[in-house]
């Protein structure tokens, strides 16, 4: 079940049960909403503009035909990364599920557009200057002018590896409820665990919250992007908007888009869109050894598929009742995951692709 005291507007609007409830008044759903507003009666709000947004985009999103979302799920596993797509076996794959994920895509896509033209132009960096002048501690502020990486240490411990051409911003202790840094350039932080200070890094128009992790932002002056990637942990995005901001700091839980191991985001400010994917060569996880073995003799084909997902944390959906015949006999250790994948759709007759930073795995079956 979704935790949607933690979801924007946009992504409010983007649930398939929102939309069932709101749209076509599903006897269900509405018991359903009706008990999760008696339950949350301070997000009455939050649910007012996710129905607004919803029935004002409702006339123009109902244009939307099969093929130009299948079209549109094409050219998105494109924009992550996966050059091989093929949209044909897009359309085939788990019709039913695909269609409302391409729905969700496309009106989260919308949203941005939407959110967008309601808000001035400037709203993002106008909110980073606000929250940074709202810092009551003195502020150090650190460049790096050289041509290597610079350690350094924060107040709570955590630490920070300013890449050249960067530079941060940050308080010289942490007062209050919170941790907030303020970057421009690129830098991996450790975060010191404290489920109870969430730690935010305000990248101009990017905002990332954690409550202990590793990961890297990638925010430089004039790029049209801001990228983050996961190492450890997990973290939350979301557009430096005065809404968004608003709804991440009234909870100290991660909400909104969150990122885990192996996932990055990269988001384009002008569109206010998250395009999340996972990063081209993903590492394993920090497991006991003995949980990594990739000697496969007879295994059924879900096994090692499960076999994978918990090793380096990533999803691979696959049918598998047309696939409940297909077994791998294979010893896959050196090679990076996309590789283990590529050889093991070989063996099978498989097609794979990747969207939304999970792996999609087609085939026939095996007989």
């Amino acid at each position: 079940m979704h935790n949607y005291r933690n979801f924007l507007p946009e992504e409010l609007a983007a649930d398939p049960s929102f939309r069932r409830w709101t749209l076509f008044n599903d006897p269900e759903e509405d018991i359903f909403w009706a008990e999760w507003l008696e339950l949350n009666p301070d997000k009455k709000e939050l649910v007012a503009k996710a129905k607004y947004f919803l029935i004002n985009t409702k006339s123009a999103f109902d244009q939307i035909s099969e093929d130009e979302i299948a079209n549109e799920i094409y050219r998105l596993s494109h924009s992550i990364g996966e050059n091989k797509a093929k949209k044909s076996g897009i359309r085939k794959l788990f019709r039913p599920n695909w269609y409302n994920m391409a729905a969700s895509v496309l009106l989260l896509m919308f949203a941005g557009w939407w959110f967008n033209k309601q808000t001035p132009s400037q709203q993002q960096s106008d909110q980073y200057k606000v929250i940074l002048s709202q810092i009551k501690e003195p502020l150090v502020k650190a460049e790096n002018v050289t041509d290597k990486a610079q350690l350094i240490v924060l107040a709570d411990g955590s630490s920070v590896l300013l890449q050249p051409n960067s530079r941060i911003t940050y308080p010289s202790r942490f007062e209050g409820n919170k941790r907030e840094v303020f970057l421009s350039g690129e830098a991996f932080f450790e975060v010191a665990k404290n489920p109870d200070k969430p730690f935010y890094v305000y990248a101009h128009t990017l905002a990332t919250k954690v409550l202990g992790t590793s990961f890297k932002v990638s925010a430089f002056e004039g790029d049209k992007e801001v990228k983050v990637v996961v190492k450890t942990g997990k973290v939350s995005v979301f557009p430096m908007t005065k809404e968004a901001i608003a709804t991440q700091q009234a909870d100290d839980k991660l909400g909104g888009m969150v990122l885990t191991p192996n996932q990055q985001i990269v988001f384009a400010p002008k569109e206010l869109r998250l395009t999340r994917s996972l990063i081209p060569d993903p590492k394993l996880l920090e497991l006991p050894i003995q949980s990594q073995s990739f000697e496969f003799k007879g295994t059924p084909i879900t096994d090692v598929f499960e076999t994978l997902e918990k090793s380096y944390g990533v999803k691979i959906i696959h049918d598998a009742d047309v696939m409940k015949d297909c077994y791998l006999t294979a010893s896959l250790s050196d090679e990076p995951l996309f590789e283990k994948i590529n050889l093991i759709c070989k063996t099978i007759g498989a097609q794979y692709e990747q969207l939304d930073a999970s792996i999609i795995i087609t085939s026939k079956g095996c007989y």
